[in-house]
């Protein structure tokens, strides 16, 4: 019976375009192509977009301290951030930037609108001001200890330790970022949203089931203490987007990088007339919309941005997808704070599944933190894809190849267990559909661990020399074949390039629903080499690299 096709649009939070993208950024990146190819297998209408973040005072600071314009700066890193996307297979539809005609028009329309309907109200206020530099600091700019939790080396705007959200004057022995002195307290006007208005309609939607349950609970949290007015503006000097009569004023980063959803969005419209905009935007439509993001970001993805939409008059998300940080030895990835491992510098030494395969190891649809141990992933790279995935083909196709002229039989050895592989789809497609990723890696492993006892027990290189007598070795590695092509088509979505290999393999593609109807009497190729061990060389010459 055919599925219903669904119509989704999916965006990944837009990396901020202030230097390289790192493993940690590509966790996200590859939790949500993960999910979007798996749609696609089964047959879905699915986008998939995203945007470099290029607005704000680091942008401009940064370009500064090249010499270059800023424009130079966030084109530059735009056309690097592609390639590291190309390199690890997000299979984006358009990667756009928010620096766009579409963006600027989009964040001036809306902000006409809500303006019109009074949601901003005009404030002055103290703010930190560097007063060595002549510059207001920006929340990034700005570090102290949390007020909340006490952490220290804190960002002026949120703490990356307990979550909370707070005002910049709250933190505690503050210092600039820019000059390392302490800032003074200057006034100056801001527009501020009125956030608190639409506090009956959140707690409304966040039961809604767009959210998992641990996200509603911290959300509920701001929630009971009171939401307060959002501060939508910033002073010049400033590279952004300016506001309509409101001199020397643009707009906050975190109004138009969100609508830089819609705008990539809108973009890749105009490039694909096929695509109708309203379809995924308009308030009543029957299309669905999810965000993935990290969890230091819960707070703007909840609150802040549907309201806007709700504003707005657009659609609000069908779900919002949260993940937790990467750790390595306890300490979080972090662009800002020059911990990281490029992700340029990672396809130098292994290719991009072997960190697709292990980040999907340890997905799974909560926020907690993925721990890295380079050990770890290289003894699950060697083992479950090298010893038992890439060998289960191996030592079937070998026989093939010899003995059959590459031809596999006309039928199976053991179709129950043929039914048993197949039927365990119910339950990965379950899987991928809740984002249980290490689900589906556990599962594939332990149907691998199956299929190699088959073999084991069947030994087909001891029955080789009977061939002329005895068809068995033929079924018997017919079936090992077509037990591989069913866990690879389960792995599809998280392997795309062992995906593509197998199915120049197979001379065959690996489609879902394929796997009801075994591969027989078809031609198969020399078995190519599917995939390399992953070498404590390698390992170490990363290392030095983090170092």
């Amino acid at each position: 019976m055919p599925i219903k096709v669904r119509k989704i649009l999916v965006t990944c939070a837009l990396p901020y375009a202030n230097g390289p993208i790192h493993i940690g950024h590509m966790l996200e990146h590859i939790q949500a192509d993960i999910w979007v190819r798996y749609q696609r297998m089964r047959g879905h209408e699915v986008w998939f977009i995203s945007s470099d973040d290029v607005h704000g005072t680091a942008i401009m600071l940064h370009a500064k301290n090249l010499k270059i314009s800023e424009q130079d700066l966030i084109k530059n890193i735009h056309k690097e951030h592609k390639i590291d996307f190309i390199n690890f297979n997000i299979s984006y539809d358009n990667y756009h930037t928010t620096h766009s005609i579409e963006n600027l028009f989009l964040v001036r329309k809306i902000f006409t609108y809500l303006n019109e309907k009074k949601l901003f109200n005009k404030k002055k206020i103290v703010q930190f001001y560097d007063n060595q530099e002549k510059i207001f600091l920006p929340d990034r700019f700005i570090k102290g200890t949390c007020p909340i939790c006490y952490a220290d080396n804190q960002y002026g705007d949120a703490c990356e330790k307990c979550s909370s959200i707070y005002k910049p004057t709250d933190l505690i022995n503050s210092i600039s970022v820019i000059s390392g002195t302490s800032p003074i307290l200057k006034e100056t006007e801001h527009l501020y949203f009125d956030l608190p208005i639409f506090s009956d309609m959140l707690k409304k939607w966040i039961y809604s089931g767009v959210l998992d349950s641990s996200v509603i609970r911290k959300t509920e949290e701001w929630l009971k203490s009171g939401l307060e007015e959002w501060c939508i503006s910033r002073d010049a000097p400033y590279f952004g987007f300016k506001i309509p009569h409101f001199l020397n004023k643009y707009f906050y980063v975190w109004l138009d990088a969100p609508i830089g959803y819609i705008s990539a969005f809108k973009n890749l419209c105009s490039n694909n007339k096929n695509i109708n905009f309203n379809d995924f935007w308009s308030k009543n439509t029957n299309s669905e919309l999810y965000h993935f993001i990290g969890k230091d970001i819960i707070y703007f993805h909840t609150l802040f941005w549907p309201s806007i939409l709700e504003a707005s008059g657009f659609r609000k998300p069908s779900g919002i997808f949260v993940h937790g940080h990467v750790t390595i030895n306890g300490l979080k990835l972090s662009k800002s704070r020059g911990f990281l491992i490029k992700a340029s510098d990672w396809v130098k030494y292994f290719d991009s599944d072997s960190l697709r395969y292990y980040y999907a190891s340890k997905l799974t649809n909560n926020i907690n933190d993925i721990e890295m141990n380079l050990d770890d992933f290289m003894y699950k790279i060697n083992n479950d894809i090298v010893n038992k995935l890439v060998n289960l083909a191996s030592r079937n196709a070998s026989f093939i190849n010899r003995y059959f002229n590459g031809y596999l039989s006309d039928k199976l050895d053991d179709y129950n267990l043929y039914n048993l592989f197949v039927d365990s789809n119910k339950k990965m497609e379950n899987f991928f559909e809740n984002r249980e990723f290490n689900l589906i890696i556990k599962n594939s492993m332990q149907l691998l661990d199956i299929a190699n006892q088959y073999i084991n027990e069947k030994k087909p290189w001891a029955i080789r020399e009977k061939i002329e007598k005895n068809n068995r070795l033929h079924i018997i590695c017919t079936m090992g074949i077509n037990l591989f092509r069913i866990i690879m088509t389960f792995l599809k979505p998280i392997l795309p390039i062992l995906s593509k290999k197998t199915e120049l393999f197979l001379i065959s593609d690996l489609i879902w629903n394929d796997v009801h109807t075994p591969l027989l009497s078809k031609k198969i190729t020399d078995f190519p080499r599917l995939y390399e061990r992953i070498s404590s060389d390698k390992i170490f010459q990363l290392i030095q690299l983090f170092k």
